[in-house]
């Protein structure tokens, strides 16, 4: 169903037209007063989602940004000049976008004026100063010839008596993926953290540019691993915005079941490796154990063990039937005891608690500050979970609570983990049950005009947004897909500071950011 047209999102006074989509998000092409008046009502009252670089319908350079209200979703477009394609610095109220504002430079030529942070973020030296994959007419052409010499990254560097520089990376032992993470430390107390990212850059937005948008889910789904139920729906979400397809109830219902499965597996995976990070052995074991029967009985009902390519336009490419309803349900009720018990053992075992009680403390009020999302957010005391606060089918029938603790250490995480595993394994329970009857799938005809959409989606990791944009042709002009850890990596660097460096895999664990749907 449509959603209702809508003028503002929270006094936000900027003209905003409703996509169709299941989700208030609105969208509007704004001028440069309108686009700083945008962020600062957004400081305000709501918060960043995402900004980057793209095009007009037209094909001029422009630059978007999305903002999250009490109301819903705001799309806001910027068109610039394409001889001087500058735009309003917003990083003076999201520090978040700064690094979004230096990967929209790197690939799409925009220009943050008078941001602090001009640095590459993205190019690594893979492509040449002047080319922008993303610029119109740049993507189709021979990749370029890299510099000759490569220009050394400016680590920001800390001075004083017994300071000194511990790099780690981008190579890492066994298969993390590449990040470099540059300390500066004073004996093993952690002054200053900096990272850089963009080691797994894949060209999955220029990619998308050549992918028919029937297939564009596919795509998406393999931006990062872990989340794939989530990208595939939100990209999904996207296209049926842009192309008025309405999901059938049944189809709804399947992928929210879906997605609660892929977040207890992440809990699962995540509360085995975090034990195993203070020596707990037995922890990584038992949760390892309970995890690999979670991902089998994927496989044996819906083919695919992580769910990947399960959701696809229109609904979803899967079924169940009442015995296999009856398999879920009855998998949640054995999994949950054996979870509680082990909850219980986390409580009870001092070497574990010592370690991750006051580790990593990111309070309130910074998080608040550095824009802290998703599953790490809730752990600092910001309460906000897209399936609570704008529930989409299936969440506007079922009871979503926000799982939220307020120490924002290493524990509150663990608890915010085992919290959210309690919720979704009774959502399973209540969508196995309660399926509703229908049709699991929509015709999606051929896509032949203009359009835009966006998704929106509570991933285990915290919101994905995927913005796309379709050329009259109907193929794929632009599909920005957004991680959270685009806002989360920079609170890491904050999490750090005064903790010892043997506590940094801790840490890191604890808020398992993606690189790879990071460094698209």
């Amino acid at each position: 169903m449509p959603a209702p047209r809508f003028d503002r999102i929270d006094g936000l006074a900027i003209a905003l037209e409703a996509t169709d989509a299941p989700l208030p998000i609105g969208r509007a092409t704004v001028d440069a007063a309108e686009w700083t008046a945008a962020a600062e009502a957004a400081r305000a009252s709501g918060r960043l989602v995402a900004l980057w670089g793209g095009t007009t319908e037209g094909g001029d350079p422009a630059v978007h940004a999305a903002y999250a209200f009490a109301g819903g979703l705001a799309w806001i477009t910027l068109a610039l000049a394409p001889s001087h394609p500058d735009y309003p610095d917003v990083s003076r109220l999201f520090p978040a976008a700064l690094r979004m504002q230096r990967a929209a430079r790197d690939l799409a030529g925009v220009v943050a004026a008078g941001s602090a942070d001009q640095r590459p973020w993205l190019r690594h030296d893979a492509w040449p100063a002047g080319y922008f994959p993303l610029r119109r007419g740049e993507g189709e052409s021979s990749a370029p010839v890299p510099a000759a010499k490569p220009e050394p990254y400016r680590f920001v560097t800390v001075e004083g008596d017994g300071v000194h520089e511990i790099a780690v990376g981008p190579v890492h032992a066994g298969i993390i993926e590449p990040g470099h993470f540059r300390f500066s430390v004073v004996g093993e107390k952690v002054l200053r953290l900096e990272e850089r990212l963009g080691y797994v850059h894949k060209g999955i937005e220029q990619l998308m540019e050549r992918t028919a948008p029937l297939d564009a889910h596919r795509i998406a789904g393999r931006a990062c691993g872990d989340s794939t139920v989530a990208y595939a729906w939100a990209t999904c979400m996207a296209l049926e915005a842009a192309t008025g397809v309405a999901v059938p109830d049944r189809a709804a219902w399947l992928r929210g079941l879906l997605l609660e499965r892929e977040r207890v597996a992440n809990h699962l995976g995540d509360l085995g490796a975090l034990a195993n990070d203070v020596a707990l052995a037995f922890g990584l074991a038992q949760f390892s154990r309970l995890r690999e029967d979670w991902l089998r009985l994927n496989g044996e009902l819906f083919g695919h063990r992580l769910l990947m390519d399960r959701i696809v336009p229109g609904g979803t490419c899967v079924d169940l039937d009442a015995a296999a309803a009856a398999r879920l349900a009855a998998q949640c009720d054995a999994l949950e005891p054996q979870v509680e018990r082990l909850h219980a053992i986390f409580e009870e075992h001092p070497g574990l608690q010592d370690r991750f009680i006051g580790t990593g403390r990111v309070a309130t009020p910074l998080a608040t500050r550095l824009g802290l999302c998703g599953l790490a957010g809730r752990a600092s005391g910001i309460a906000r979970d897209l399936r609570a606060d704008h529930p989409h089918p299936p969440y506007d029938r079922l009871a979503v609570r926000a799982a939220s603790a307020a120490a924002g250490d290493v524990a509150a995480r663990a608890e915010v983990r085992f919290a959210e595993l309690r919720s979704s394994l009774q959502l399973i329970r209540d969508i196995a049950r309660g399926l509703p009857q229908g049709a699991r799938l929509a015709t999606v005809g051929d896509i032949g005009r203009a359009g835009a959409g966006a998704g929106w989606v509570e991933g285990w990791r915290g919101e994905i947004l995927v913005a796309l944009q379709l050329a009259p042709s109907g193929a794929i002009r632009r599909c920005h897909l957004s991680d959270p850890s685009w806002r989360n990596w920079p609170v890491l660097e904050h999490a750090v500071i005064d903790n010892i460096v043997p506590d940094f895999p801790l840490i890191n664990k604890s808020f398992n950011l993606s690189y790879s749907g990071h460094d698209l």
